[in-house]
């Protein structure tokens, strides 16, 4: 299959796996920038060069569209590239309303076309880790999930990013645990931290610096503690998330330069109180061997090697004429509990319900 990745920014990284995969043929690059678009297209020897998506979906030869563009665009580019006849992979979040998310449900629906949210964080190599642990029993039942993501976006950032409410970009930490859980989440009730200040309030834009949510799951004794921030927090950017069992637990890394933790609780002993706990930190591996030999030189790139699984992923679902792993519902699902989220700090924490998809 052929495929254009439009947006060279973060997409630039994208670029080189596409044109490894076994699977894909042409590749051509679109970005609104003449010169980092000419830059990526040179470094990496690529012929076809746009400079919009309209011109992209102009021309016949192309298979599917990966949008790494603006969040604003990311709902009517996503419509577009679908109503065109091409598949689409998006970055992160699918949209920012509700009523984007079933535009893009209704539409992926009406054309066939396969549409998968790229979502690093399910291809990241500890969720690949744990996943495996947890589909053979190693944490039995599940008590607790929860998740941290910090990230600091003052400077050189658009206005967009600065108006966007933390929890609309929340599924970095978020999809991960209700993945693992199996459920979406059906209820929210979220409250904002913090005030933001004056100099970085934009006209409409979110107030809170901070926002911290419970979520409850679909016919599941289990809630989801999400904490997310983009202001005004002294902490190292993390994308965390931790999953609580009754045998043993996993629990992120505090700092970029640690493994995360495996804690294992310990049979209790005769007239003992309180069981002990066993605490090891992990050397999560890389998941090479899951994708094709040819982009094996890319397993330990940015996001945990999450890059090579995504690409792979919507290519062969694309190839195998089989919905992707993270299908127009499933993104749809995981993006609106952020939304409903937000939603709930509006409210001052009212308990709100998540549409189902």
């Amino acid at each position: 299959m052929n495929v254009a990745v439009v947006g060279l920014g973060f997409g630039a990284a994208f670029v080189p796996i596409y044109k490894r995969h076994p699977f894909v043929g042409r590749v051509a690059v679109s970005d609104q920038n003449p010169k980092l678009l000419a830059e990526v297209a040179d470094r990496h020897g690529i012929e076809d060069r746009f400079e919009s998506l309209e011109a992209v979906l102009a021309d016949d030869r192309y298979d599917a569209v990966h949008l790494l563009t603006p969040i604003p665009a990311h709902a009517d580019q996503t419509v577009a590239v679908l109503e065109s006849g091409r598949h689409c992979a998006c970055a992160v979040p699918t949209a920012t309303s509700l009523a984007d998310l079933r535009r893009i449900v209704s539409v992926q629906a009406a054309t066939g076309k396969n549409y998968m949210l790229m979502e690093t964080a399910i291809y990241d190599r500890a969720f690949l880790y744990v996943r495996e642990m947890l589909d053979r029993g190693e944490f039995g039942r599940l008590t607790f999930m929860a998740g941290q993501y910090f990230q600091d976006i003052e400077g050189d950032y658009p206005a967009y990013w600065r108006a966007l409410p933390p929890m609309h970009y929340a599924t970095h930490s978020l999809s991960p645990l209700l993945a693992l859980a199996g459920r979406r989440a059906t209820h929210v009730a979220c409250l904002g931290s913090g005030r933001l200040r004056a100099d970085i309030q934009e006209p409409d834009g979110t107030r809170f610096p901070l926002q911290s949510a419970l979520f409850r799951l679909e016919e599941s004794d289990v809630i989801i503690q999400l904490t997310r921030s983009w202001f005004q927090v002294a902490r190292q950017y993390t994308e965390a998330w931790s999953l609580y069992g009754e045998d043993r637990s996993f629990e992120w890394q505090q700092l970029d330069h640690e493994d995360p933790v495996l804690c294992t609780l310990e049979p209790l002993q005769p007239g003992q109180r309180g069981r002990d706990t066993s605490a090891i930190r992990v050397d999560v591996p890389y998941r090479s061997d899951l994708y094709p030999p040819e982009l094996a030189e890319f397993a330990r790139g940015w996001h945990g090697g999450s890059h090579p699984h995504l690409v792979h992923e919507f290519v062969l679902s694309c190839i195998e004429s089989r919905p992707s792993a993270i299908n127009a519902v499933t993104a749809a699902n995981w993006t609106a509990a952020g939304i409903c989220a937000n939603d709930s700090s509006l409210r001052d924490g009212a308990v709100v319900e998540i549409p189902g998809f």
